[in-house]
């Protein structure tokens, strides 16, 4: 079985597709406002997409070997509304999500615990992308952490992520105001989610992950579903063939100093090498006290030890 009805994941397609998704044309119209020198993604995703976070991987090699090149703008494309949305049709109960997230969890070699939907359920994926809106309001790259440390307490610590509390301790954690922080996510931020969601639906966006490749006001290529990380690759080199990769470090304390932790399979690829490879090595340095392993049912999350 490949299928969860409930959020309509299918692991082997690589996509988290909205149910009634609109059969709207993309309009390049709504691309105008954001003409850049480098290759704008527009990045639509939501914090329990379970192939969002399959792609973690992919996106932060690539964020390294192109970043000079590529801006990623990340959107929220609201999964799932509400329970009473799904409430027919076959589809059930947040317990059936469970089922679901632990068998992605090998296809994707990410760790993933679908306790969550079986202890504390969310009843929307809402309140998380609003709270990301208003982290991306006061800072960019904060907000990138700020749904990192979300996405790890929901799919790793089987954290319920609607909740006040939670959303409040990620945004501290990411360095955010939490004060600022805590205002515009109970006014602005929700204007802003909006926002998002009516470009979704504008651009025809069906499903997470998707990623829009624009330049000069003109819609170029997507990016649909999970991904290898050489389709990354094809569609930058097609839009512009001269476009150089950085070299980064593979060492392991340099990439820990860029993603503070690190999932095997995250290791694995930002290092060119096998997922045993990678375990061995991260093995190794938590002998040595350089990083700690929290280990998991489906895997391992590797954090960098604070001296």
């Amino acid at each position: 079985m490949n299928k969860n009805p409930l959020l309509n994941c299918d692991y082997e397609k690589g996509v988290c597709e909205i149910l009634d998704a609109p059969n709207t044309e993309s309009s390049v119209d709504q691309l105008q406002d954001i003409a850049t020198d480098k290759i704008h993604i527009i990045y639509y995703t939501d914090p329990i997409c379970s192939s969002c976070w399959g792609i973690e991987p992919q996106l932060r090699k690539f964020k390294l070997e192109y970043g000079n090149a590529v801006e990623i703008d990340y959107r929220m494309g609201g999964l799932l509304p509400s329970w009473d949305i799904y409430n027919s049709g076959g589809i059930s109960k947040p317990s059936d999500v469970a089922h679901h997230w632990e068998e992605v969890s090998p296809y994707y070699k990410m760790p993933i615990e679908g306790g969550v939907w079986l202890e504390d359920p969310l009843n929307s994926s809402y309140p998380p992308s609003i709270a990301f809106k208003a982290a991306q309001m006061q800072d960019a790259k904060k907000a990138i952490n700020f749904m990192r440390i979300t996405r790890e307490m929901v799919f790793l610590d089987k954290l319920n992520i609607t909740k006040d509390e939670n959303l409040e301790k990620a945004a501290e954690l990411a360095g955010l105001d939490v004060k600022q922080w805590k205002e515009d996510y109970e006014s602005k931020a929700q204007i802003e989610f909006k926002k998002d969601l009516d470009l979704g639906k504008q651009l025809g966006v069906r499903g997470f992950p998707t990623l829009i490749f624009t330049k000069d006001n003109e819609m170029l290529d997507v990016l649909y579903g999970f991904k290898p990380y050489a389709e990354f690759e094809q569609r930058v080199k097609k839009i512009k063939p001269d476009v150089k990769k950085k070299a980064y470090s593979s060492e392991w304390d340099q990439l820990f100093a860029v993603y503070p932790t690190l999932t095997t399979q995250e290791f694995a690829v930002l290092s060119d090498i096998s997922f045993e490879k990678a375990f061995e090595k991260l093995q190794n340095l938590t002998n040595e006290n350089k990083i700690t392993r929290k280990k998991y049912k489906n895997g391992d999350l590797w954090i960098l030890n604070k001296n």
